[in-house]
Parts: C-alpha cells; structure tokens; sequence
C-alpha cells in the first residue's frame, strides 16, 4: 500500500522530539543462520532506526535482498522471509534517514555488481562531501538512483580500478568525509570501516567460528556472541576464511567518539570504552546533582531517556526518586495516522502523569537533552495541572547550540532553543520554576577525563561547543543541513 512516507515521518516527530541518530548496522561471516542471526542484531538495534530495514545474504553463488518499510519485528520475524535470504554471509540495517527522502529505495543495504564480482554495503553516518562528490560524478556519467549519500560510497568502490575489493574500499575511503561507520559484504568476505575519527560506533564479535560487526554489543548480546572490542578509529577490519586481518591505511588521529552516544544513542545495557552507556548516564545526573544545593521532594525522570540520569541525581542528593510520568510505549503504532485533533493532544499521547506521586511535591524533573524545548514546556504543565508544588527542570548534558552534520538529525541552529536563548529565557519558556544544564567539564568528568580543553581524549562535541572534526564542505549555509538533491524525493517507490 502506498503511503505519504515524509508525512508520516512528520507526524512521527510529535512524538520523537529527541535529536536522532542515523542508523544501525550488523554483519556476519560463515554462519548458515546468518539472515535469522542477523534479523536479531537488528532487532536489538531497533532504537536506532524505525523508517525500515533491509537484509542483503550471499550463498555461495548469489546475492539475496530484503527491503522493507517498518520494525525488524514486522517483517523478519517469519520463516518464510528468513528462507528467501540463504547464505551464510549477511548484512542488514535499520534506517532512519537524514540524508535523502524516506523511499524504499533508500533503504540499506545497497548492492551492486563491479567488475569484482557484487558488493554489499551497510552505512551509518553522513558524508560531509556526498553532494560534492556526486555532482563531479554525474558530471562524469554516472547514474544515481538513491537520494542516499551511501550510494555515493557504493559508486566510488565500483569506480575503482584497483582489483581486490579490499584496495576498491580503501581508494572510496580516500575519497569521503564525515562520520561513518560501514559493514561491507562480497563474496565471502565481511569488512567494517570506522571513521579517522570513530565518530559512529562499530564493535566486533564472536559466535563459534563466527565474525560479527555491529553498531553496539546489545546485537552481540542477543545472540550469543562474545563482545572482541570495538573497531578502532580510522580502522578496517577484514574477515575472510575465518580470519580478521586489520588494516589501518590512515594517518594516526586522536579518537572522538559522538558524545550523544554516550548521553542518548546507545542502548543502556551497551558497552562504550569498557563501560555501560546506563552507568555513563547515572554518571552525568550525579555529576549534575553536585552543581547545586536545592530543596525538594522527589526527582522524576523524562522516561525513558532521563531515567539514569535521575536515578544518579537522586542517589547522588540522598532524594526519594519516583515515576512521576508514564510512558506509553506503544503510542508510534497506535496512532500511526492519527487526525489532527488527536495530534493536538501533543505530548499526552505518549506520557501521563503519575497523580498520586506528584500532588503537592517540589519535584526535580531530569532529562538527558533539551533540543527545541517543545516537549518540555507540555511536560511541565503537565505536572504543574496534575497539582506540582514546583518543577524544576535539570538536563544531564550541555545546552545543544549547534546542529550535527555526522549522521545525526539536529534542527538547524535557529530551532536549537540554546542556540538563541539564554538558560533564563529557556526556563521561561518552558515555564519551570529553574532551570540547569550539566557543565562541559562536569560532562567530562563524569566519563573519567579531565577538564575539556587539556590533553586527555575529546570527544565530538560540536553540539555544545562547535568544534566540528571534520570540515562541512557541502554546508548549505548557516541554518541549513546537508542534503542530497539532484533526485525528487516525492515518490515512494
């Protein structure tokens, strides 16, 4: 059934105010179950992407592809889908889109066949340079029909006139910018590739004699396999008969890992640099905790994203902690179209308040992020007219000011609400009794490094500081994000 897929993605966004991250990715070599294997990798990655999903396998002889809009739930959960992916070689993604529209054709991963025999890729991130690269090869003859600047990866290996696939991948690496992590397939032959700067994540597995790639060690957890370590920054990992050989064609950068990893992306139970994204987040709410002396009742979390960081604030202020908001987890499906008088019931659509823990108590309310604020101004007068004494709102991380270009969709700097007002205009705004963000430097203390700006480990921290890594060459302008245009995005096909 054909559906307005950038209409849905709009209605989505009333209920998904968080910034968001790309895509997930996972891969496994020289299992028969690869595409059952690799459908539950996705499964655990699902958080990082719900527009579709798609599984691409290798038998032996030919390549196999599935496609489709929606949860990994809803369309890999059967046997009869499974059957038609054989081969004990697959990789797949979840994509939520930044780059180009939300058409089937944008859904990962891409093949091709090269002179070298077919390719599969998975991708997460953006290109800095897509736009760049792909006008010179349009302008050379070359043919796109994606909106996605993973295809422009896909046409730089086949473009290449080295011979092993291994030397193709590392000439498109050359190539691009930005932050990327990729799973590449051919015959028998599984490669990952981080970024010079390991923006995005990519851990590496074991399963018997099995390789795995995947975005985070949740995909790795369920099913089975042994967490190795993650891929290093500007690394290619190469597995073939049964062997990784690692390959480092990079000059030597300094590691910066995308700090909303740590603070959102990630799944709680996930392993970032030998710790638990969860144990992070309690981290920051009690690092947060320790840059002021105030009363009150109880501590709240925005669920479920500020859960550990409000459980660290009140362990750390010795405050009774409580679900003041419940969350409906189902409210995605459920309204799926929904008329506009149910969209305007905003926010009560997916949280409601918890009466009898909130009457009549000064709460502290905790949350990860503030993007736009939106969200948070309907939370807190949701409080305020369940009968909150006060509500005072906390954000277990820096104020947002700048937008991402690396793979994670930011509103443009004029719709960042820290971006263009001060901590006492927002908590206007919102309508909070007050309002703090947690210091960059208490941001790094709570991960174990120093103050920011001395000489341990930085992150990617453009989105509070602008210290972009990389260099935006396809920047639009200054409150415009990248995108690739030369294809109209309106059909669904």
């Amino acid at each position: 059934m054909r559906k307005n897929t950038e209409m849905l993605k709009k209605k989505f966004k009333i209920y998904n105010p968080k910034i968001r991250e790309e895509c997930a990715v996972f891969g496994i070599s020289n299992n028969q179950d690869a595409s059952a294997l690799t459908a539950l990798g996705l499964h655990a990655l699902q958080h990082r992407g719900q527009e579709g999903c798609g599984i691409v396998s290798f038998d032996g002889q030919k390549y196999h592809s599935e496609k489709r809009f929606g949860l990994v739930g809803d369309n890999f959960s059967k046997e009869k889908v499974i059957k038609t992916l054989p081969g004990n070689y697959a990789i797949g993604h979840n994509r939520y889109s930044t780059t180009g529209g939300t058409t089937l054709r944008n859904i990962q991963p891409f093949f091709a066949d090269t002179n070298a025999g077919g390719i599969g890729v998975a991708h997460n991130g953006n290109l800095t340079n897509a736009i760049t690269l792909r006008k010179k090869m349009v302008e050379e003859g070359s043919i796109f029909y994606t909106t996605s600047d993973t295809e422009t990866i896909v046409k730089l290996i086949a473009r290449s006139k080295r011979a092993k696939t291994i030397d193709k991948v590392i000439d498109a690496l050359f190539q691009i910018q930005g932050g990327y992590a990729l799973v590449v397939m051919t015959q028998n032959i599984l490669i990952g590739v981080r970024d010079p700067f390991g923006i995005r994540p990519l851990v590496i597995g074991k399963l018997k004699n099995s390789y795995v790639l995947a975005s985070e060690t949740c995909a790795l957890d369920i099913i089975g396999a042994k967490f190795i370590r993650e891929v290093e920054n500007g690394e290619i990992v190469c597995i073939e008969n049964n062997k990784l050989q690692s390959i480092k064609p990079f000059p030597p950068k300094k590691i910066r890992p995308c700090v909303f990893e740590y603070i959102y992306f990630s799944r709680p139970d996930s392993i970032l640099n030998g710790k638990t994204a969860y144990e992070y987040r309690k981290n920051f709410g009690a690092e947060l905790a320790k840059q002021e002396n105030l009363d009150s009742d109880l501590v709240v979390p925005v669920p479920d994203s500020g859960n550990a960081a409000a459980l660290g604030y009140a362990q750390e202020k010795k405050i009774n902690f409580d679900l003041g908001l419940i969350r409906n987890h189902y409210v995605g499906r459920t309204f799926i179209e929904p008329s506009q008088k149910i969209r305007s019931l905003g926010v009560k659509l997916k949280l409601n308040a918890n009466l009898s823990v909130i009457i009549n108590k000064k709460i502290i309310l905790v949350d990860d992020s503030l993007v736009r604020g939106t969200t948070s101004s309907k939370i807190v007068k949701m409080l305020y007219d369940a009968g909150a004494k006060e509500v005072h709102v906390r954000i277990a991380s820096p104020e947002i000011k700048f937008p991402d270009f690396y793979g994670v969709d930011t509103p443009t700097k004029k719709e960042l609400l820290a971006a263009n007002n001060s901590v006492e205009k927002i908590c206007e705004l919102i309508g909070a009794k007050s309002l703090k963000f947690l210091h960059i430097d208490g941001l790094y203390k709570a991960m174990g490094f120093e103050k920011r700006n001395n000489l341990y480990p930085q992150l990617t921290d453009h989105h509070f500081t602008g210290d972009y890594p990389v260099k935006i060459i396809d920047e639009l302008g200054e409150d415009k994000v990248t995108q690739l245009s030369l294809l109209s995005t309106g059909s669904n096909n």
